[in-house]
């Protein structure tokens, strides 16, 4: 197949783009980043520096590349702010609206037979019922709260991409080279404390699981919404902890919500104490896919000791 890859350059791009030379598929990938491409380049890819904000770039991206299925991972996250996660995903959340949108209409205009997407799962199950949620209970708008133009962006891709006939995968918490050292340094040094008992749920998957699940997606011109997260959703009182030991710091603070929420914000609290986590049993039983890394236990050993 031809696939084209918006935001190939990416955490998941960069893990992805391999994966699908190796099957014998031929990629077009974009960056923002000219100076990205020679490494797009010596991964398999041939490389197109697009923005992916600008509809023109994005429809004569691809027109060029005559893909048979164009995936969506564009994203601009730094350094997560969970009290201004509004500030921190207002690029994010642009690429997921307006860069969709021109996603989808050179689509179209191109005759693009399927789309593949990027959403997210981790923490943001709706907050009723049980702690693990599946992809019939749909996500949680965080109404409130920084988080809720994330979820509203989410959401919206989740509805055009499934109308469109494509897939959206909603990933976990990503983790693996050179993302779990991001989260660990705060972790080391005591700054992310489990807030009241932390009985919030978390998905994670690690970023090859990630990029393994999309390649089947894309090979099986997958449609619907999908969970792509580990085995083992947990408590924030079980996984922050593991992950304090493992990056040799004490064990994390404990404090009240209230004390907490002037720092981490209401997102923040609401993931700590109520967040939903997800089940990966239809990502298995459709897919075919089986993550690398079942546990986040031993995934994150294995990218600390590296």
């Amino acid at each position: 197949m031809r696939v084209f890859v918006a935001g190939g350059s990416g955490a998941i791009g960069r893990r992805m783009v391999p994966q699908l030379v190796a099957r014998g598929h031929q990629v077009t990938a974009t960056t923002t980043d000219p100076d990205k491409r020679a490494m797009l380049e010596q991964l398999g890819a041939t490389a197109v520096t697009m923005d992916g904000l600008d509809a023109a770039q994005v429809g004569e991206a691809v027109a060029a590349a005559e893909p048979d299925a164009v995936v969506h991972q564009m994203t601009s996250i730094g350094a997560i702010d969970m009290k201004h996660l509004d500030r921190a995903f207002a690029q994010t959340n642009r690429l997921r609206t307006e860069g969709l949108d021109h996603l989808l209409a050179a689509v179209r205009a191109s005759g693009v037979p399927h789309v593949v997407a990027q959403s997210y799962g981790a923490w943001n199950g709706i907050r009723k019922g049980g702690w693990v949620k599946t992809e019939s209970d749909g996500l949680d708008p965080m109404a409130g709260t920084a988080a809720e133009p994330v979820m509203a962006a989410v959401s919206r891709l989740e509805r055009l991409v499934v109308d469109a006939g494509g897939a959206a995968l909603r990933y976990g918490w990503l983790y693996g080279p050179g993302s779990t050292e991001i989260l660990a340094e705060p972790v080391r040094k005591r700054q992310f404390p489990v807030v009241g008992g932390g009985a919030g749920r978390t998905s994670w998957v690690h970023l090859d699981d990630a990029a393994s699940a999309t390649v089947l997606a894309i090979e099986q011109r997958a449609q619907g919404v999908f969970n792509i997260v580990d085995d083992e959703p947990a408590p924030v009182s079980d996984w922050l902890p593991h992950l304090a030991s493992l990056a040799g710091g004490k064990p994390p603070l404990r404090m009240p919500a209230w004390l907490a929420r002037p720092f981490a914000g209401s997102a923040g609290v609401l993931m700590m104490t109520e967040g939903r986590a997800y089940s990966n049993a239809k990502a298995k039983q459709q897919l075919g896919w089986q993550p690398q890394h079942p546990s986040w236990r031993e995934g994150f050993a294995q990218d600390l000791a590296a």
